[in-house]
């Protein structure tokens, strides 16, 4: 069996990873990343890139050439409530370089990550390989086992990131404690093609308990529809004419363009969780982002804690590594850095998820289903000031991170 040694094993390449592998080999700790897919192409990825996000990326020197990368501005983060359209949140006035969110296939944003990364000596990303499990000695974690193009593989390092999303191999293998909050609402992932009299979309059109999303991809909508939780079943026993028609309630006209959906193998089923872990390491161990702490797709914060997490973890441990192991106190660090910014979103997802999607119709809407806007809604219209929490809220969050390690030469 293949034997590699590193400093840093990052099992997992999202953001959280990609992003945590950027820093430290930026200060030149040798870290290698492995994922397990041929490319980051992943069309269920969020697209959306935070202010905070754009911020990291100005203090690291890249924004300009990440914004060069065709994307989307959203200034205003808008929904239609039946007929009814509703601002929800304007970012304009947000005290960020960028006041926008900008929308960006996600695999673009972890290719443009990577390539940069590459310039460091210290950075290696092994593609096709993906963690089947811990190498554990006295009761701490020395490594990872993986497979590979070539065949079982060892990675021997002082340190393991999980960062393998919310099904991770790593947390389970570590046997770390996940904490389930639960989700009312399953998302139906698809797409269909733009037409030249599309306007932009509203981020979200709800319809009696059913909401849409629409995510401008340049040519093609990505869209995804809320339905009940484990309602796939049912959506699918009422045959593909219904859901098309279901859907057309949504979607801009004209309509033909549904027949595009030809088949059920274009509709990918995204199962919701909100989860954290009690705890996020052990003695050679730290999970970050989606394998410590599952987001819903509300808001499209996930990519955002993620890179939040990767900063703050560089923050506090780049220090460390460059005299010394990791110890427990200091992985520990990180979870207290980030506990509080991950409850807070979780906790405005699960009572936003309680009041609109906990009674989300098991039943399709039809034309003739009545949306009344609620009364938060409502007075976002009445008093356009209010606006600017939501999107503090979502653009910023709470205890945003900022680039505190330094870029040191090989």
């Amino acid at each position: 069996m293949t034997t590699l040694r590193a400093r840093v094993c990052v099992a997992g390449g999202g953001p959280a990873g990609v992003m945590l592998s950027y820093l430290l080999a930026r200060s030149n700790i040798d870290v290698v990343v492995l994922e397990k897919h041929a490319d980051f192409f992943r069309d269920f990825r969020g697209d959306t890139v935070h202010p905070s996000t754009l911020d990291v990326m100005a203090e690291l020197g890249l924004l300009d050439e990440l914004l060069a990368i065709p994307h989307t501005e959203i200034h205003e983060v808008t929904a239609m409530i039946g007929a009814t359209p509703v601002t929800i949140g304007d970012l304009t006035h947000l005290p960020t370089r960028c006041k926008y969110i900008a929308l960006m296939p996600q695999w673009d944003l972890l290719n443009f990550l990577a390539s940069k990364g590459k310039r460091y000596p210290a950075f290696r990303v092994m593609m096709q390989t993906e963690v089947t499990g811990l190498l554990e000695e006295n009761g701490t974690v020395v490594g990872v086992q993986a497979t590979s193009p070539d065949g079982p593989i060892e990675i021997r390092a002082e340190l393991v990131i999980g960062a393998d999303g919310r099904r991770s191999t790593v947390r389970e293998s570590a046997g770390l404690k996940v904490r389930d909050f639960g989700a009312p609402i399953d998302v139906l992932w698809f797409r269909i093609d733009k037409d030249l009299g599309d306007a932009s979309a509203a981020l979200g059109h709800f319809i009696g308990g059913r909401l849409m999303v629409m995510l401008d991809r340049g040519d093609y909508w990505q869209c995804a529809y809320v339905i009940p939780k484990g309602g796939y079943d049912a959506v699918r026993a009422r045959g593909l004419p219904s859901f098309r028609a279901e859907l057309a309630l949504f979607v801009p006209p004209p309509a033909e363009r549904l027949e595009q959906i030809r088949s059920w193998d274009g509709v990918r089923l995204l199962t919701v969780t909100i989860d954290r872990l009690d705890c996020w390491s052990k003695p050679g161990l730290l999970c970050i982002g989606d394998a410590a702490h599952a987001m819903s797709p509300m808001g499209g914060v996930g990519i955002n804690l993620a890179i939040q997490d990767a900063v703050a973890t560089a923050n506090i441990l780049v220090p460390v590594l460059r005299t010394r192991r990791a110890r427990e106190d200091d992985l520990q660090r990180v979870q207290r850095r980030r506990t509080f910014p991950v409850r807070f979103i979780q906790g405005l997802q699960l009572f936003a998820q309680d009041r609109i999607f906990r009674n989300v119709a098991l039943t399709a809407p039809t034309a003739d289903t009545q949306t009344p806007v609620p009364l938060p809604l409502r007075l976002l219209k009445m008093f356009p000031i209010l606006r600017r929490i939501p999107a503090y809220v979502v653009g910023v969050g709470p205890r945003p991170e900022h680039v505190r390690t330094p870029e040191v030469p090989a």
